[in-house]
């Protein structure tokens, strides 16, 4: 028993997020060097990280897009920028948006000088009035389609900027708890296969710390210590790890 005190002092000290990393990583614990007998010291304890991983798909999306029209004065930008916004609502209803899924935000204008590099002297000035509109809606797949097809507006002269639109989970709160249990789950699993292998057995938790939280593109290997949340895409999966450290009886 005395050789491998260093093994579980070790096991007891390193932090949870190193086994995080190698868990997301491989889906494996590495139980090779912990073939050993005697485990039953009352103090002796395991520390070993489990994770959860499960598919969702967003049920929010908040959408921006701007209209934007310049002109040598501030009136005239404003002016000009009036018929383009009515075009652009109309465009977002005639696709099947809610009305109360529009939302247009306060206008914002800009002015810009041009001046004579060498005098210093100003040559022009013209006046940017910009109209953004938000949509947010729980009708994600409508909102997506008409992300895609907005660009016509583009193509018929509406001077627009289209943003992205970010796909969030209204739900997480509940999801996250439900995660975490799954991974504290997998955590037991794996403490069970380490003490079986050294002849022995676990007891009660001692100590549970939440690790990563990530919630990232189907299929990615992205990894943050600090968690991440992608809103790029519907679908997404959702990560959840725990270290968790048991009682070796």
């Amino acid at each position: 028993m005395g050789r491998f005190s260093p093994l579980l002092h070790t096991l007891r000290r390193t932090p949870p997020l190193v086994f995080a990393m190698a868990v997301l990583a491989t889906g494996l614990v590495v139980a090779s060097s912990v073939l050993v007998k005697g485990l039953r010291r009352g103090n002796d304890t395991i520390t070993v990280t489990g994770s959860s991983t499960e598919r969702i798909s967003s049920d929010f999306v908040d959408w921006t897009v701007e209209v934007a029209e310049s002109a040598p004065s501030l009136q005239a930008s404003y002016q000009q920028l009036q018929p383009q916004v009515e075009r652009t609502l109309a465009f977002l209803r005639q696709q099947g948006i809610a009305a109360e899924a529009i939302s247009p935000q306060p206008i914002k204008s800009d002015k810009s000088d041009v001046r004579d590099s060498r005098t210093g002297a100003l040559q022009s000035t013209t006046f940017t009035t910009r109209q953004p509109i938000r949509i947010s809606s729980p009708d994600v797949a409508k909102v997506a389609a008409v992300a895609r097809q907005i660009g016509a507006l583009v193509g018929e002269g509406v001077p627009l900027t289209i943003n992205d639109p970010a796909y969030t989970y209204t739900r997480l709160p509940e999801k996250r708890v439900d995660m975490l249990a799954k991974a504290t789950r997998d955590a037991r699993l794996r403490a069970r296969e380490i003490a079986r292998q050294a002849g022995s057995r676990i007891g009660v938790i001692t100590q549970a710390d939440t690790g990563s939280f990530q919630i990232t593109v189907p299929n990615s290997t992205e990894m943050s210590s600090y968690g991440s949340y992608d809103t790029t895409t519907i679908e997404k999966d959702i990560t959840a790890v725990m270290g968790v450290t048991f009682r070796v009886e």
